[in-house]
């Protein structure tokens, strides 16, 4: 790389595109197709030019780019609750991708509330952000389900509906699957952590995890037990423990619990051991999503995992193109599960 006669003297200024231009030896031109993405620069000359923005601080002027092109380099990304585990890993891999694409990420907490939602879909409309990731929990509550037309949009989650792209895991399946594993280890009666039967309540995820838990009851010649069936919102480490103490308090017998989230599960889990509950010996339980804590708590948590980065880069990909053709009829994404067997189903 060429020497820099200046080196930005004591960084007083902020660097330019013609400062990481002759730092890198290429034209201004090029940092400028490096900048937006919208030009193929060949991959060593891409990594001079962000070698030399690294060393010079360079930060793209992306309203500058904004007035050029329409768009103002910003998506939103918007989850029902940032304090959960689940959350915080999701939105880890959906800003790290969508910096490596090139955006800057306005992260916005929805708290269920529609009204956020509709303000989120406002700055869209008028162009404050380019596109929107957004996780409701009911379509019937959603803004998306009322709104005339949309911005571009991407749905993440249980949502089932025709109005927006989606990504998405098979919930059903796999809580489907893993209530089969706990019944294939003998378990019979078993409680869902996280159910909830009232439609009037139930969020679109605990309804299709219900539904995959009493499909594999179902099959295996098991009556439902509406009193195994504990409504635990919101879904943390708290109501877990909670849930279990209802159980016990009311008499409940169980050999199995399936909770539907693992910070659930660990909240669960906690609640047994004070009770003198052994798992898995006494009692069997599972999670759901694979966060971090699913591999350190004793035992560790049979759980359903899934590839968060692949979930996010679908999402910021459906985005993208959402952005350029808003013609198209939606698509929807479905990423990939698998059960992990730990210690908490092993006897």
């Amino acid at each position: 790389m060429p020497d820099y006669p200046e080196r930005m003297a004591g960084r007083a200024a902020r660097a330019t595109m013609k400062d990481v231009a002759a730092l890198a030896g290429v034209s201004a031109k090029t940092v400028s197709n490096v900048v937006t993405g919208t030009t193929y620069v060949r991959p060593e000359t891409t990594e001079r030019v962000e070698a030399a923005m690294r060393e010079l601080d360079f930060v793209p002027n992306l309203s500058a780019r904004g007035l050029r092109n329409g768009r103002s380099g910003t998506i939103a990304v918007a989850l029902p609750d940032l304090g959960t585990a689940f959350s915080a890993e999701l939105l880890h891999s959906l800003v790290e991708v969508a910096h490596e694409r090139g955006f800057a990420v306005q992260v916005e907490e929805t708290a269920s509330d529609p009204g956020r939602e509709y303000e989120l879909l406002s700055r869209a409309r008028a162009h404050l952000i380019d596109g929107l990731i957004l996780n409701p929990i009911r379509f019937e509550d959603s803004a998306i389900g009322h709104a005339d037309h949309l911005p571009p949009v991407v749905l993440i989650g249980e949502v089932e509906q025709r109005v927006a792209d989606r990504v998405h895991v098979d919930s059903l399946a796999a809580s489907r699957e893993i209530t089969r594993h706990v019944i294939g280890q003998g378990a019979r009666r078993i409680a869902a952590v996280g159910g909830d039967g009232d439609d009037a309540s139930a969020t679109a995820t605990s309804r299709v995890r219900l539904a995959g838990y009493r499909d594999a009851l179902a099959e295996a010649g098991i009556p439902a037990d509406p009193a195994l069936e504990i409504s635990s919102l919101p879904w943390t480490v708290g109501s877990g423990a909670a849930a279990v103490e209802h159980l016990l308090a009311r008499g409940a017998r169980f050999d199995a619990i399936v909770a539907f989230t693992d910070s659930l599960a660990a909240g669960a889990l906690h609640a047994l051991h004070a009770h003198g509950l052994r798992v898995p010996e006494d009692v069997l339980l599972t999670g759901f999503d694979d966060v971090e804590i699913a591999r350190f708590t004793t035992p560790s948590l049979t759980t359903i995992r899934f590839d968060r980065r692949a979930f996010a880069r679908e999402a910021l990909t459906l985005l993208e193109w959402r952005m350029g053709d808003r013609a198209h009829a939606p698509r929807a994404v479905r990423v990939p599960y698998e059960l992990v067997i730990r210690g908490s189903t092993s006897r």
